[in-house]
Order: structure tokens, then C-alpha cells, then sequence
């Protein structure tokens, strides 16, 4: 099912619930089978999607089409992720033809980091809505591009961040998945410049359980999310809670986000699916 058909009719996978959809990424050791364990579990909350990363410069490409078997043998809507960043138009189109030859209809378009030696890479596509735009003019694939509440770490700032976005959208886009963030007031404020700029897609907002401080410290040094008072006072004063802390802080984030009207939750699960199992749980 395309990601227009998904999240318009939100009857289809979880009657009078949201929609949920669940990232993934290959495993560094290689080993699927955990993964597997690991989305049998997830499974049972009905997502609408799996989608799984690859790495800087299609490290795991290769790897990737086997996971993307896993989830289709499981029975759940796989979508992949394209990143552009030394990409050439031939892997690409070789990619594309994989993955349309095994039924998949969804794709997240990127751009992707840039790596530190720049010299290994091809350009043929040098921002992501040249690779929408390269996408939709060869396929039927229904695409996905990023959205970033509080602005792209790169991008001096959010209007300007949204300008891109409006490019991804006309190039060919049929919903955003947002990255994670911690004060819903600054994703409804983006939801409504957003619009304000023409854009009337599906606006996905990306989830992220809360495992340890250093997994907090690891996004925010990449990133631009900005971390609330109530939860940096537990990084500092209370590191051991920040488990138990984080279910309750990110279960009432997606009550709240739900209550605005989201067309979905879309949950960077870093392939564990006990946090956000969890939350689910909480929020049904």
C-alpha cells in the first residue's frame, strides 16, 4: 500500500487508532536473526510500515535487500531508504529495480551525510529532491523525504529549511517523516509554517525512546534537537531514571501529538522493541 493511500485512510491498518510505522537499520555484525526476533514482536501493533536505513555511501546496500525479504516475509509494508550522497544514477536505478521486482511501493528519499573523504564519492545527485525528482520520473514508487522541526543541522535557518522542503514536495513527495524531537510545541509550530508555505502532505512525526543519556548525547551532537528542562534535569541530576523516565516522558509526548491529529507515529526503534513497545502500550 503507497504512503498516500496509508495515511488517508487511516481505517485501513489501525481502526481508531494512529498509524505507527517502526525504523530499522542492518545490524553491524551482520546477524539478522535478532532483528527478526525483534520485529516478530513489534508486529503485533499492526504497523503501517518498516522502514530500513542503509549506510554512508551504500555500505549495506547489499545487506539491506536481505532484511527487506525478512520484513516482507513477515508480512509488513518494507520501505526502503535512498540516500543520494555518492549515489550514481546507474546504483540507483539498479536499486530501484530490486526493490520494485520484490512489490515494494515505498521509498524514503535523502540526501544522506556526507562522508569525510568526499574523493570515494559520485554526484550525480547532489540534494535530495534531485533524487525524488530522478525517482519519480522512472517509477511508480510512492516517496517519502525528511522534515526537520527544529531545522537541518546544516541549514542557517527553518524558513530556509522549509524552502527545501517545498522543493522535495514538488519534485514528486507523497509524505514527511519528520526527525525526532522532545517539545511537541516546536512540531506544531513547523506543521504550521509548513503549511503556510503550500504544503499539504501527510507530516509523519519521528519518535525516539529514550534508552540512556549517552544515546541522548550521541543525537544531539548531530543534530539540532533541542533537550527540555524537565529532561536535562534528569541527565544531570538523575542518569539512572532515564529509562523509566523517558517511557513516561516520550508515552505522554504521543498522547499529546495524537490529540493534535497526527496521521501517524513513526518510532526510530534502533532495532530494540521493548521501549517502544512500551510506549504503545501505554498510549492504546
Amino acid at each position: 500500500m503507497e504512503l498516500s493511500e496509508i495515511y488517508q485512510n487511516q481505517e485501513v491498518y489501525n481502526p481508531k487508532k494512529v498509524n505507527v510505522s517502526f525504523e530499522i537499520f542492518p545490524p553491524k555484525d551482520g546477524d539478522i536473526s535478532m532483528l527478526f526476533d525483534e520485529l516478530r514482536i513489534l508486529k503485533k501493533y499492526n504497523p503501517t510500515l518498516v522502514s530500513l536505513t542503509y549506510g554512508a555511501n551504500g555500505g549495506t546496500r547489499s545487506f539491506s535487500i536481505d532484511i527487506l525479504r525478512m520484513i516482507l516475509d513477515l508480512e509488513m509494508n518494507a520501505m526502503p531508504h535512498f540516500t543520494c550522497v555518492c549515489s550514481s544514477k546507474e546504483i540507483i536505478e539498479h536499486y530501484i529495480i530490486q526493490i520494485e521486482n520484490m512489490g515494494i511501493e515505498n521509498i524514503l528519499a535523502l540526501r544522506g551525510d556526507i562522508p569525510e573523504d568526499v574523493n570515494v564519492c559520485n554526484f550525480d545527485f547532489k540534494y535530495a529532491n534531485e533524487l525524488v525528482k530522478y525517482i519519480k520520473d522512472r517509477t511508480t514508487l510512492s516517496i517519502g523525504v525528511a522534515g526537520y522541526p527544529e531545522g537541518h543541522i546544516e541549514c542557517d535557518n527553518l524558513q530556509n529549511d522549509i524552502d527545501y522542503l517545498k522543493r522535495k514536495v514538488d519534485a514528486g513527495a507523497s509524505a514527511i517523516f519528520t526527525q525526532l524531537f522532545f517539545e511537541n510545541d516546536k512540531f506544531f509550530r513547523y506543521v504550521e509554517r509548513v503549511r503556510n508555505a503550500g504544503i499539504d502532505l501527510p507530516i509523519i512525526p519521528g519518535i525516539m525512546p529514550i534508552r540512556s543519556v549517552k544515546q541522548i548525547q550521541n543525537m544531539t551532537s548531530m543534530a539540532r534537537i533541542e533537550i527540555p528542562k524537565t529532561l536535562a534535569d534528569i541527565i544531570e541530576n538523575h542518569p539512572d531514571y532515564i529509562k523509566d523516565f523517558g517511557i513516561d516522558f516520550i508515552s505522554r509526548q504521543c498522547k499529546d501529538l495524537i490529540k493534535f491529529g497526527v496521521n501517524g507515529l513513526h518510532f526510530f526503534t534502533l532495532n530494540h522493541s521493548d521501549l517502544t513497545s512500551q510506549i504503545l502500550d501505554n498510549i492504546k
